[in-house]
């Protein structure tokens, strides 16, 4: 991947954690099984970890 498309892909997966974010706040609202969301936010966020790391060493 070249420097673009980490940047991109960056900002696609924080569009998806904030998306669902706000989606765990509604399941918690009204008391659903928050699971698989807490998982998916993990992943995204150890996702975005990973690509900003790869996008230092670009810039390095």
């Amino acid at each position: 991947m070249n420097k673009k498309e980490i940047e991109a892909e960056i900002e696609d997966l924080k569009a998806d954690y904030s998306r669902l974010s706000a989606d765990l706040e509604k399941l918690v609202y009204v008391g659903a099984n928050t699971e698989y969301n807490e998982k998916e936010l993990e992943r995204l966020a150890a996702k975005i970890a990973s690509l900003r790391q790869q996008l230092q060493q670009k810039k390095s």
